[in-house]
């Protein structure tokens, strides 16, 4: 199974938001937060990103999807061999989809065009 990993400069933030993912895509579906420094204060810390995809790695590939900013360079830093990606999709939108894309066993191509697709959602 693909693994989804929310970026943000925010620990808070990224925990929340993967609450809501869940709550939306499931309960099992395969998102992680990665937010904030190792230190509890805000910023992006690969390390922190490399603890989080290391968590949800299943073999089958992780997409990265950062909030904003800095957090996206950061992510950048970690995509290997095709098999850690970074989507540029909007944040919320983009982390639901992805989730529940994976969950419902897509392979890492599928999961990154499905979140690719938040990009066209319309509010209005």
């Amino acid at each position: 199974m693909v693994g989804v990993v929310l970026v943000s400069h925010s620990a808070a933030f990224a925990t929340e938001a993967v609450a809501l993912v869940r709550g939306i895509a499931g309960e099992d579906a395969p998102v992680v937060a990665a937010g904030g420094m190792e230190d509890g204060g805000l910023g992006t810390s690969v390390d922190v990103i490399e603890a989080a995809v290391r968590s949800v790695d299943r073999g089958e590939g992780v997409v990265l999807i950062p909030d904003l900013g800095s957090s996206v360079l950061t992510a950048r830093l970690l995509m290997e061999d095709g098999r850690v990606v970074v989507a540029d999709v909007p944040f919320v939108e983009g982390a639901i989809a992805a989730a529940v894309a994976a969950g419902a066993g897509q392979p890492l191509a599928d999961v990154l065009a499905a979140a690719e697709e938040a990009r066209t959602f319309r509010k209005l």
